[in-house]
């Protein structure tokens, strides 16, 4: 059988990778090139597509130089891409939505939380759409971002041609088709895919009647073709114009197609990066209160999905990593020795745990640093350190980094919690991302939830989920599953240490506590005026 080769490009948040894969799975190349963030002021953050699509040119073109394979054998390209919102004028231009109207600024970024007044607004409409989220929006979803670019700068908003997904931009560059992915759209656009229809009485109630003019009309399933690479887009990638492009995914929906897709019922998802996002699906719609969906068909066709999610993982642990005082001292070391820092931070966890049994015994993390996006629902949260002592150096860095990852890995666990009591059975966890990484964050997951971790073979799974896309929109396998069973390798497994159980279900206490606590702090400051 001729070989066949299926690209998948992931567009992060800090960076673009590529991969190339066969029909077995086996990766062949991979590249990563850095992108740009900007940050105007607080909450705002913003991308540049120009930045980002320059990148994907550079990657997917190298990374076909690196497989070194026959560019007639690549059958088929897929894109995954953080759910950031990208305004197009006419002609294709960028349109600025920064408020100094720099035109390169014409990405609001996921992670932006500027609009928290129009989410306020949206959520106020008590409209039944809401129901399919979780029962409100987050400020980290499309509607309220394009309201606040509605509310402050109406002109730009009626200059604007096209909103789009990253993912789905991403699609429209590679193929000049005006398109759009059931995923971004159901999980992002407040779009109710089981009805194919958006709610016309909330876009009215909020004054966004005419958004679905910006928005493509054509809605791809996931799975399907978009089209072919445009001759110049192919030239950009050293490949040719018979290239299927699948339709757009979301980030954390690739990892999870590629994690869930071989056997999707009961395997809940975890895919670990700058963000945190927990994707399980079922045959029956799940109402969860604080975790978004159901979604219909947003990540395998024919399943409902339920996403939960932590606006910061990976992000607060090189934050607080990067505000001790130690850490200059740390960053030294680390280049000096040609180790990662966090390397050095486990050993010294290592050496800390032969002394005390549980460093963090007393030191408590609330992580909810950029709100607390699932269950709680609250981007207003903030996070929170009990038992600070004025302990210095290494050891007290160490300590640090230790309790910031069990309060990520209590997150994870009061989600599952959440997930199980509205109704869903959880029967195996499976992981993928930064985190697969580093051991200590592994072992501190297993412990916190009391459930076994399986890890894929491939650690960039959210490519290989990418690549799947493509490997079924251009006819290769007949589904997910049947690619899912060909393309993704189990890999290793993690285990729950049970003499560790009684330490975590106490700190857990503690993680949900303090939660309550700052809601009455929060009550004092307000009744004083």
């Amino acid at each position: 059988m001729e070989q066949q080769y299926f690209i998948g490009v992931d567009a992060g948040s800090a960076s673009v990778r590529a991969a190339v894969f066969d029909q077995h799975g086996k990766r062949h190349a991979f590249s990563v090139r850095p992108i740009q963030q900007f940050h105007p002021k607080v909450n705002f953050v913003e991308q540049s597509s120009t930045n980002i699509w320059a990148q994907v040119c550079t990657t997917v073109k190298e990374v076909v130089t690196l497989a070194n394979i026959n560019p007639i054998e690549v059958k088929s390209i897929g894109f995954d891409a953080t759910c950031s919102l990208v305004a197009v004028a006419a002609k294709g231009r960028p349109l600025s939505v920064a408020e100094n109207g720099n035109p390169e600024h014409d990405i609001i970024m996921w992670m932006d939380h500027r609009a928290i007044k129009e989410t306020i607004t949206i959520n106020q409409t008590n409209d039944p759409a809401l129901c399919y989220a979780g029962g409100e929006v987050s400020p980290e979803m499309e509607l309220p971002k394009i309201l606040w670019l509605k509310n402050h700068f109406p002109q730009r908003y009626q200059d604007v041609w096209r909103f789009f997904d990253l993912a789905d931009f991403l699609v429209w560059k590679a193929t000049a088709a005006d398109v759009v992915s059931t995923c971004t759209l159901t999980c992002k656009w407040n779009y109710l895919a089981h009805q194919k229809q958006f709610s016309e009485k909330l876009l009215h109630e909020v004054g966004l009647d005419d958004l679905t003019d910006k928005v493509p009309s054509t809605i791809l399933e996931l799975g399907e073709k978009a089209g072919y690479l445009t001759a110049e887009v192919a030239k950009d990638f050293g490949l040719h114009t018979e290239v299927v492009v699948a339709g757009g995914i979301i980030d954390a929906h690739a990892g999870g197609l590629a994690l869930a897709g071989a056997y999707p019922e009961g395997c809940l998802v975890i895919i670990g990066g700058t963000s945190n996002c927990h994707m399980i699906v079922s045959s029956s719609p799940v109402m969860v209160p604080g975790v978004w969906g159901p979604y219909f068909g947003a990540m395998l066709p024919g399943y409902w999905l339920n996403e939960g999610g932590q606006s910061a993982a990976g992000a607060l642990v090189e934050w607080s990593i990067r505000q001790h005082n130690s850490w200059q001292e740390l960053e030294t070391e680390a280049k000096a020795s040609g180790h990662q820092y966090y390397q050095l931070l486990n050993e010294a966890i290592a050496r800390l745990e032969k002394q005390e049994k549980y460093p963090t015994v007393h030191l408590h993390i609330l992580a909810d640093h950029h709100g607390n996006r699932s269950p709680r629902a609250n981007p207003n949260a903030k996070g929170m350190v009990s038992g600070l002592t004025l302990e210095n150096g290494r050891d007290a860095l160490a300590r640090y980094y230790l309790a910031t990852l069990q309060s990520i890995a209590y997150g994870t666990r009061h989600i599952i919690d959440a997930l199980v009591e509205a109704g869903h059975q959880i029967n195996r966890l499976a992981i993928c991302g930064g985190a697969t990484k580093n051991p200590l964050w592994l072992r501190e997951y297993t412990n916190a939830t009391g459930r076994e971790i399986h890890l894929p073979q491939e650690e960039d799974a959210v490519n290989l989920g990418s690549a799947l896309l493509g490997a079924v929109a251009c006819g290769f396998f007949a589904d997910f599953t049947q690619a899912a069973k060909s393309m993704v390798r189990d890999g290793s497994v993690i285990k729950p240490q049970k003499e560790t159980f009684l330490f975590h279900q106490a700190k857990y206490q503690v993680y949900l506590q303090m939660y309550h606590d700052q809601q009455q702090y929060n009550e004092i400051m307000q009744a004083c005026g």
